[in-house]
């Protein structure tokens, strides 16, 4: 079979896109991607964190032909998850703040791939011979690479991709296909100019330098993707964020007027950008399997959740939550929850509060939660402090 023409194919692509709801379309060659080597150098500083699938991938991230063979091109895409307002919101007593990404409740790779699916379809009905593949930051592909280079925007120096437009509040997703595209300019420009206020404004820091994250620092990733206790100096740093961050986006110029009207299937009605945390910390598997899966906060498990919970009402020193946290430190089966609840204890330091320390600490074996409650007992000058492992 022969071949679509390249501009038939684009155009057909773009018009699918605009149906399907994305706001953002370009089309960019499937090459080596430019920034591949920085993305390397960036693994071996280590500033990946906990996410091992991505050194262990670093060679297919090399050319999109590792998810398609004999790809010739990609189709970027952007999806909106603007909602116009920022994490100034004011934040009711008892809650935590979740990312804007999450506020619709629904995991955005369950409403983007049945829309590339249809447009992969679509195109196939009229061109068989057409191979082609979606996929939504799953896949090893330097999403933010090809978007630049279909012309979506620029990289920023928060590392997030940028639409002088549209501003930050997008989903990148793309299809890759075996068929040449009609390819759009890059974005060659950058319009970020001496602004820093991304990097100023990071709770923890998570920027060493312009358009460099460490992962290991950043607070969507720590409240996300790492896995067992949070490092007690990024603690404080969480603050409010239950789920996920959004300073850096929020204090981006660009994104102070974007215009742009949200994509998200769920209505405004329908968005939660804060969470009960004593219904968090009331948590067990099954009613966070019920509650949560199928969400983005399914990401996290039950003891990310309820660790998250207990470092933001640490920071909040929210004593009406002590009975819940006291509970956890006493029964919960993870090390990593018992150690969570005991720092944020420590930090309400109520009577009540030091005496479920004190409580536990007779009876503690795990020596990382032993540690917990002696740091956290320890900045109580009157209340005593073991020195022994129960």
């Amino acid at each position: 079979m022969h071949s679509p023409p390249a501009a038939e194919l684009t155009q057909s692509l773009k018009s699918l896109a605009k149906e399907a709801g994305f706001f953002l379309c370009g089309a960019a060659p499937a090459i080596r991607p430019p920034h591949y080597d920085f993305f390397c150098q960036w693994l071996d500083r280590g500033l990946a964190g906990g996410m091992s699938y991505l050194p262990d991938r670093r060679a297919a991230y090399a050319h999109p032909r590792s998810i398609l063979d004999r790809a010739q091109s990609v189709l970027m895409l952007g999806a909106s998850y603007f909602v116009g307002y920022g994490s100034d919101l004011p934040l009711p007593a008892g809650h935590g703040r979740i990312a804007k990404y999450a506020w619709g409740g629904e995991d955005y790779h369950d409403w983007i791939h049945p829309r590339l699916k249809k447009m992969i379809q679509s195109v196939q009905k009229d061109w068989p011979s057409v191979q082609a593949r979606g996929v939504v930051d799953t896949a090893p592909l330097l999403e933010r690479d090809f978007a630049r280079l279909a012309g979506l925007g620029w990289v920023g120096k928060n590392t997030l991709s940028i639409n002088k437009r549209f501003g930050s509040y997008f989903f990148l997703a793309a299809i890759i296909l075996d068929a040449e595209l009609e390819y759009d300019q890059p974005h060659e420009s950058d319009h970020c100019g001496t602004c820093t206020r991304c990097l100023e404004a990071c709770p923890t820091q998570a920027f060493p330098e312009p358009g460099v994250l460490d992962a290991r620092r950043c607070i969507s990733y720590l409240t996300i993707e790492h896995r067992g206790a949070v490092d007690p100096q990024l603690r404080e740093g969480i603050g409010d964020w239950w789920f996920g961050c959004d300073v850096c986006q929020d204090v981006c110029p660009w994104n102070r007027h974007a215009d742009v009207e949200p994509l998200a299937t769920p209505t405004p009605a329908t968005l939660e950008p804060t969470v009960s945390l004593r219904e968090i910390l009331l948590l067990d598997e099954a009613s966070f399997r019920e509650r949560f899966r199928g969400t983005p906060m399914w990401r996290s498990k039950r003891e990310g959740a309820v660790r998250n919970a207990a470092y933001v009402v640490g920071n909040r020193r929210d004593p009406s939550l002590v009975e819940e946290l006291s509970r956890l430190l006493a029964t919960d089966t993870s090390p990593t929850v018992r150690g969570a609840c005991a720092w944020a204890l420590g930090r309400i330091a109520t009577p009540t509060a030091d005496k479920a320390l004190q409580q536990q600490q007779a009876y503690e074996t795990d020596a990382e939660v032993q540690n917990e409650i002696r740091a956290a007992l320890s900045r109580r000058p009157n209340v005593p402090v073991s020195t022994n492992l129960a």
